[in-house]
C-alpha cells in the first residue's frame, strides 16, 4: 500500500464516519453517581422504576466513571433508585419520557455514607495479588509487600506464566514475542532496551500488570505471544495530592531509590507528573563449559567470570489535560528518561586439547559505560460526540532516542599455562545509536444500539534508526580502526494500519469480531558494504472472541487472533558485540517477521476459578540461537528464523480464602513447545518438550494495618529452539505496615529467600556441546517508605494510549 493509497483509505474512512446514517432517537435516561467527595462510584446499582406502581423496569451497574445510561425505554413516568454497599439508598424525583422529551439527564447523584458506627471493627477492601477476568489476568502490584523496592522487571517475573531469560527476553507461557505496553501505549524498544527500561522503573510506580493473551483488532498486531500492559499509578476530585517514596536494599551490592508523584486538578485543568531516581549496583557470576569441534579435533574451553554493573537512572513524566467542556478534552504529555551507568566484567578462559589439561588461556577485563536518553511527546484529543456514546480520539506522537555504549577490552593471551607474561591485546568500541519515531492515529467508537458497538481507526508511523559501530585496535602506540568489525547501519520503516472491530451482546452471550490491516515498508542499509535489504508487505489480522454465561457461576469463552512479530531494531543490526576472542553476539539484517495464529478456550467458575486451553502455531519463528564458529573456535549468539513452532498450553487459576486472615492465589501452566526447521547452519532441527510453571501467593493479615505475603514459583526444564533451559524456582516474602491513618506505609521484603534462582542452559543443537550457568544477584533485602500527602480523593488523570504502540517495543536501552 503506497502512501497515496493510504491517504485515499484515510479519506474514505473519514467520509464513512461523517455519513453514518442517523438513528431514530431512543427514549433514554442517564446520569452520574459519586460519593460525598465527588469521586465516581463504579458498580453502584441503579434502577429505573415506574412512578405508577414502583415496579422495576431496568437495572444496571455504573461504569468506572460512575456513569449510567438506560436506553430503549417506553413513554411513561419514571424515577431512579441508587444503592451501593456502605452508602445510604438514594431515591430521585419523578420525570417523564415521551417523543417530545426523549432524553432525560438526572442531576449528579451524591451518595452519603451510612451513619452506623461499627465499634472496634475495621473493614479493609484490598484487591488480591492475582485477579482473573474474562479477557485478561491482572497482577495487582500496588498493595503487594513482596514487590516493595523491586524493579518493574523483577515484579514482572513474579506474574504467572511470565519468565525472563539470561538475555532479558520476556516470555509468556514459555513463548517469546510479547508486546509490552505502559498505560496502553507501546514502548517501542528492543528486548535489551525494554529490559533495561523495566529494570529502571520502580515498583512503587506500578498499580497493576494486565496479561492479555488474545487482544482485539484495536490493539497493534505486534506481539505473537500476547500483550502485557503495565498500568502506572494514577491519583484519584478536585485539589492536590501526591506521594513521596524512598527505599534502599542490599544483596551483594547496594540499591537505592527515591521519587515523587503529584496531581493537581480543578474544573478545567489537570496537571500531573512524576520523577523517580535510582542508584543501583548489580553483581553477576557466569560460567561456560564447551567443546569446539573442527575437522574431528576437539578443543575444550572453560570460561568463568563475573560482572559489576552500576546504574544511575532518572525517569520523569509531565502532563496536562484541559477540559474544553464536558465532552471535549485536549491533553499533552511528555515522558522520558536519562540513564547512565557502567560495567566491569572480568573473564578467564582456559583452553586445552583435553578437559582439565590447559595449554593456553585468555584473561579479559572489559570496562564499559553507557548513556541512554529518551524524550517522548504526545498531543491528544478526546471528543464525546453525543449521549449515545460516539467518541473520537486522536493522538500525535514524536519520540527520539539516543544511546551510546563504550567498552574497553583488555585481553591477555597466555600460550603456556605457567607463563607470567602474556601477549596483550587492547580493543575498544564506540556505538552511538539514534532513533526517531513519528506517529499519528485516530480511533472512533460508534454505538449502533444499546447492545452493539462499532470501533474503527487508522494509524501511520515512521521510524528511522542510525547505528554507527566503531571498533578500534591499539596498534603501534595508536588507536586504529578495525574495518572487519566497524560498520554503519541505517534502518527506515513505515507502517500504515486500519482496523474495524464489532461487538454485540445478547442476554448471556457476547461476541466480538475484528479485522486489522497493516502495510509495511522497510529498508535496511548496511552503509559500509553498500548492502540494502528492502521489504514491502501487506497483512490482514483477524480476531474474534465469543463468551457465554450459562449461569452466574459458569462462563465459557473462545478466542482467536492472528498476530505479527517484527524483528527488533538491534536484532537487524549486523554488528558484532565482543565479549572476548571466543564469545560474541551478532545481528542478522535478513530476519523476516514471524506470524502467529493463536486459539484459546476458557472456562470460568464463580468468576474466580479459570481453566484455559491454548494452541499457537508460528511460522518463521524469530529466536535467539547459540551457534559454533569452528574457524574462530568461537561461540556466538544471533537471531534466526526457524520454519515453525507449535505451542500447546493448559492453565489453571484458583484463588482461595481459607480464613478471614488468610487468602491465596494459585496458577499452574502446563505447555508444550515444538520447533522445526530444515536447515539451521547446516543442521535440521526437530525438537520440543512439555514443561510446566507453578505460582502461588499467600496473603496473611497479622493485624488491622499489618500483613505478610509469601510468593513461590517453579519452572520445570524446557527446550526453546536450540537451547535447553534447566529448572528455576524461588520464594519471596514481604511485610507491610501502615501508619498515620494509612498515609505512611512501610514495607520490608526479602526476595529469593533461599538464593535458589540460577539460570542454567545447555545445547539442543546437534553436534554442539556447551553448558552455561548464570547467577544474578537475586537474594536482596529491601526497605521502602511511601508517604501520601494532600487530598485522598483526586480524580485520576485520563488513561490514554498514545500512537507509539508497536515501534518503541523494539528499541534497545
Amino acid at each position: 500500500m503506497k502512501p497515496t493509497l493510504f491517504k485515499l483509505l484515510f479519506a474514505l474512512t473519514i467520509n464513512f464516519l461523517f455519513h453514518l446514517p442517523l438513528k431514530a432517537q431512543e427514549l433514554s435516561v442517564s446520569g452520574t453517581v459519586t460519593d460525598a467527595g465527588k469521586k465516581p462510584l463504579d458498580y453502584a446499582t441503579v434502577s429505573v422504576l415506574t412512578k405508577a406502581d414502583s415496579s422495576v423496569v431496568k437495572t444496571m451497574f455504573t461504569n468506572d466513571k460512575g456513569h449510567f445510561n438506560f436506553r430503549g425505554l417506553k413513554e411513561s413516568e419514571y424515577f431512579v433508585s441508587v444503592s451501593s454497599v456502605g452508602f445510604k439508598k438514594f431515591t430521585g424525583k419523578s420525570f417523564s419520557l415521551s417523543s417530545q422529551n426523549p432524553q432525560f439527564h438526572v442531576e449528579p447523584i451524591q451518595l452519603q455514607p451510612e451513619s452506623r458506627e461499627l465499634k472496634e471493627v475495621s473493614i479493609t477492601a484490598q484487591k488480591p495479588f492475582i485477579e482473573r477476568k474474562a479477557d485478561k489476568l491482572i497482577v495487582n502490584v500496588e498493595n503487594s509487600s513482596v514487590s516493595v523496592g523491586s524493579t518493574a522487571l523483577e515484579v514482572l517475573q513474579k506474574a504467572p506464566g511470565v519468565s525472563v531469560d539470561k538475555d532479558d527476553n520476556i516470555a509468556l507461557k514459555g513463548q517469546q514475542g510479547v508486546m509490552i505496553m505502559v498505560d496502553g501505549k507501546q514502548t517501542y524498544m528492543s528486548n535489551a532496551d525494554l529490559a533495561n527500561f523495566l529494570r529502571n522503573m520502580q515498583s512503587n510506580e506500578i498499580e497493576s500488570i494486565e496479561i492479555i493473551n488474545n487482544p482485539s483488532a484495536r490493539y497493534e498486531a505486534a506481539g505473537k505471544a500476547g500483550i502485557i500492559n503495565i498500568k502506572l499509578k494514577k491519583n484519584k476530585s478536585y485539589g492536590t495530592n501526591g506521594t513521596l517514596n524512598a527505599g534502599g536494599g542490599y544483596g551483594k551490592r547496594y540499591k537505592s531509590n527515591a521519587g515523587i508523584s503529584f496531581n493537581n486538578r480543578n474544573k478545567t485543568v489537570n496537571i500531573f507528573g512524576s520523577y523517580n531516581y535510582s542508584n543501583n549496583k548489580r553483581f553477576q557470576d557466569m560460567k561456560i563449559d564447551r567443546i569446539n569441534s573442527d575437522a574431528g579435533k576437539n578443543t575444550y574451553f572453560y570460561q568463568f567470570g563475573n560482572s559489576d554493573r552500576k546504574n544511575q537512572d532518572n525517569n520523569f513524566k509531565l502532563g496536562a489535560d484541559y477540559f474544553i467542556d464536558k465532552n471535549n478534552t485536549i491533553g499533552a504529555l511528555m515522558t522520558g528518561y536519562i540513564n547512565n551507568g557502567g560495567e566491569l566484567y572480568g573473564n578467564n578462559t582456559l583452553i586445552g586439547a583435553t578437559r582439565g589439561a590447559n595449554d593456553s588461556s585468555v584473561v579479559a577485563l572489559n570496562e564499559g559505560n553507557y548513556k541512554y536518553r529518551n524524550f517522548s511527546y504526545n498531543v491528544n484529543l478526546k471528543s464525546v460526540l453525543d449521549t449515545s456514546g460516539q467518541e473520537l480520539q486522536v493522538d500525535l506522537d514524536y519520540s527520539n532516542y539516543y544511546g551510546n555504549d563504550n567498552t574497553l577490552y583488555d585481553n591477555i593471551y597466555y600460550y603456556n599455562p605457567s607463563a607470567t607474561n602474556g601477549n596483550p591485546e587492547l580493543l575498544r568500541n564506540h556505538t552511538p545509536s539514534k532513533i526517531h519515531i513519528y506517529s499519528v492515529k485516530a480511533d472512533y467508537t460508534y454505538p449502533l444500539s444499546k447492545r452493539m458497538k462499532l470501533e474503527t481507526g487508522l494509524k501511520s508511523s515512521m521510524v528511522k534508526t542510525d547505528n554507527n559501530f566503531q571498533f578500534n585496535r591499539f596498534l603501534e602506540e595508536a588507536w586504529q580502526n578495525d574495518p572487519r568489525r566497524s560498520n554503519h547501519f541505517i534502518y527506515d520503516e513505515n507502517i500504515n494500519a486500519a482496523y474495524i472491530n464489532y461487538r454485540i451482546e445478547w442476554k448471556k452471550t457476547t461476541l466480538q469480531a475484528g479485522l486489522r490491516g497493516e502495510q509495511t515498508n522497510s529498508k535496511g542499509n548496511l552503509v559500509t558494504t553498500d548492502s540494502v535489504v528492502n521489504r514491502h508487505y501487506f497483512n490482514l489480522f483477524p480476531s474474534g472472541v465469543i463468551s457465554h454465561n450459562f449461569t452466574d457461576n459458569h462462563t465459557i469463552g473462545l478466542s482467536y487472533s492472528r498476530r505479527i512479530n517484527r524483528p527488533s531494531y538491534d536484532a537487524l543490526n549486523p554488528f558484532e558485540y565482543y565479549l572476548d576472542k571466543y564469545t560474541y553476539n551478532q545481528g542478522n539484517p535478513f530476519l523476516k517477521p514471524e506470524y502467529t495464529n493463536a486459539f484459546e478456550l476458557s472456562y470460568t467458575y464463580k468468576k474466580a476459578y479459570t481453566v484455559s486451553f491454548g494452541y499457537n502455531i508460528t511460522n518463521d519463528l524469530i529466536t535467539e540461537v547459540l551457534l559454533p564458529n569452528p574457524q574462530k573456535g568461537a561461540l556466538y549468539q544471533t537471531n534466526q528464523n526457524l520454519a515453525k513452532q507449535n505451542a500447546y498450553s493448559a492453565t489453571v487459576s484458583a484463588p482461595f480464602t481459607f480464613t478471614k486472615w488468610w487468602s491465596s492465589n494459585n496458577n499452574i501452566n502446563i505447555f508444550y513447545l515444538g520447533f522445526k526447521t530444515p536447515n539451521l547452519n547446516g543442521q535440521e532441527i526437530d525438537n520440543g518438550k512439555t514443561a510446566f510453571q507453578i505460582y502461588s501467593s499467600q496473603n496473611i493479615k497479622l493485624g488491622k494495618t499489618t500483613s505478610l505475603e509469601l510468593n513461590g514459583d517453579y519452572q520445570s526444564s524446557l527446550i526453546y529452539g536450540t537451547i535447553k533451559i534447566e529448572p528455576q524456582y524461588g520464594i519471596d516474602m514481604g511485610l507491610s505496615q501502615s501508619l498515620y491513618n494509612k498515609k505512611l506505609n512501610v514495607k520490608l521484603a526479602l526476595n529469593d529467600v533461599f538464593n535458589t534462582r540460577t539460570q542454567k542452559i545447555s545445547s539442543a543443537y546437534p553436534g554442539l556441546s556447551y553448558s552455561l550457568s548464570q547467577k544474578r544477584e537475586t537474594q536482596v533485602v529491601r526497605l521502602s517508605l511511601s508517604y501520601r500527602f494532600g487530598s485522598n480523593e483526586i480524580k485520576a488523570s485520563r488513561q490514554r494510549s498514545t500512537g507509539l504502540e508497536s515501534e518503541a517495543n523494539r528499541i534497545k536501552k
